[in-house]
């Protein structure tokens, strides 16, 4: 098992300065998007959103079991985040920084471009726990700021991390990739995103993943591959 990256038995709010613990300071981006996501959705109303469908939306049906990887995916977050805060901190903020910068990209988005989507269905066609509980997530998570999906643009964030660390196993590796496009599909067949935010958030990630890991991971392969040709 990995070490611990820092010593962080003897962390204070008061040491955050220090260079060991410099790295928590990421976190403050989740407060700057919590804040941009209470502005979006209380300030901009719904009538002023474009909806957002295609073709695709109405070949997929709602079904109800892919609210079980629609939900795993907060778990997927935060523990992918807090792993490798405890134990990797390089690659801790690769994954957080690409996060952010995720999130700075759609909050514009959902700014300039204010959506949403009318995809739910008004009713169920079975009555079951996970009916149950996907109706609780409809009456307070809004059908506005859709476009581009940050649960798409998230996951392939942190399979990139987990894709490109030595120490993750290959089957760890393929068990979070086919996580990841699982929970993608999800967030259409639970009716939270049209297949275009999906594809929407790709363009995103590109960006992300330009700038985290463009210098450090592509650029030397890129160089690799032309001198070996």
């Amino acid at each position: 098992m990995r070490k611990l990256a820092a010593d962080y038995k003897s962390f204070r709010l008061t040491r955050i300065g220090e260079p060991q613990y410099r790295h928590a300071l990421l976190l403050l981006g989740w407060v700057g998007y919590f804040l941009m996501y209470l502005i979006t959705e209380n300030l901009i109303p719904l009538e002023r959103c474009t909806p957002i469908h295609c073709w695709l939306d109405d070949v997929i049906p709602f079904n109800e079991l892919f609210l079980i990887p629609y939900v795993l995916w907060y778990a997927l977050v935060f523990f992918s985040l807090a792993y490798y805060f405890f134990f990797d901190i390089p690659r801790f903020k690769q994954m957080q920084i690409f996060i952010m910068i995720t999130q700075l990209i759609a909050m514009t988005c959902y700014v300039l471009f204010p959506s949403r989507q009318d995809l739910r269905p008004e009713t169920f066609a079975r009555d079951n726990i996970l009916t149950q509980l996907m109706a609780f997530i409809y009456s307070f998570d809004t059908s506005s700021g859709v476009c581009p999906s940050l649960h798409v643009a998230y996951s392939i964030g942190i399979a990139s991390v987990f894709a490109k660390d030595d120490y993750c196993s290959r089957p760890f590796k393929i068990f979070i990739t086919v996580f990841v496009i699982l929970v993608c599909v999800a967030t259409t067949f639970v009716k939270q995103h049209s297949a275009v935010d999906v594809f929407a958030a790709l363009p995103v990630c590109l960006v992300a993943e330009a700038i985290v890991f463009g210098r450090s991971y592509w650029l030397p392969k890129f160089r690799n591959r032309k001198a070996a040709d």
